[in-house]
Parts: C-alpha cells; structure tokens; sequence
C-alpha cells in the first residue's frame, strides 16, 4: 500500500441505487470497501436480481453487520441469521432478505465492487 489513506461513508465515491436499497463505496488501498443499506420488505431476489441477470447473488461477502437482521439462504440450503456485531463469510450464490422493520447496515470488504451492477 502507499502512503496512508482516510475516506468517509459521508462522501463516499459512489452510490448505486435500487428498490428498497442502496450501496456507498469507498475506494480505497487499491480495493473498495462497500456499505449496503437495506430498507425493510427488501430482498435480493426482488430488487438485484433482474439488474444482476442471475439465479442467485454472484457476489462473495465478507461483511460485518452493523444494523438490523438479514436471512441469507445459500444455494446449498444453508440459511443464516446475521444481526449487528455478527460478521458474515458468504460464498458466491445465495439469496438474502430483511427480517422485520429494522434496516439492515452491513459493511462489506469483500464483494461490493461488482454489487448492483447489470449483468
């Protein structure tokens, strides 16, 4: 890494929009740290798939949940519970959605880069 770096989520370097939703990115030591929020009656397979093009989410997370509830369902029928202070490793190939009326905030290093992007 050069040098040392400092970026805030209050400006971040881009923001991609969509129903129920949105993501902030940071793009930072030659990688993007990415923060999801997910407003409740929010779900992948809803409101990313038809801008994803796929049967599942194709992108690998490795996130810490800062808000809220998220149930995620792995394509191998692994289901998950992940609440604040919980942090998630999900593999390529899963379904997620919130649980109850809480949004849910989580912090991804991992898999935004490619998050809500057309297929």
């Amino acid at each position: 890494m050069d040098g040392t770096e400092v970026k805030s989520f209050a400006e971040p370097d881009e923001v991609r929009e969509f129903p129920n939703g949105k993501v902030e990115l940071l793009k930072i030591g030659g990688g993007v740290v990415g923060r999801a929020t997910f407003e409740p009656g929010w779900r992948w397979s809803d409101s990313l798939q038809s801008i994803a093009g796929t049967d599942s989410c194709e992108a690998p997370h490795f996130q810490y949940h800062v808000s809220g509830v998220l149930k995620i369902l792995t394509d191998e029928g692994t289901v998950l519970e992940c609440k604040a202070g919980d942090v998630s490793l999900l593999p390529v190939g899963h379904d997620a959605w919130v649980v109850g009326d809480e949004p849910v905030v989580v912090v991804d290093f991992q898999g935004m880069s490619d998050f809500a992007v057309p297929g």
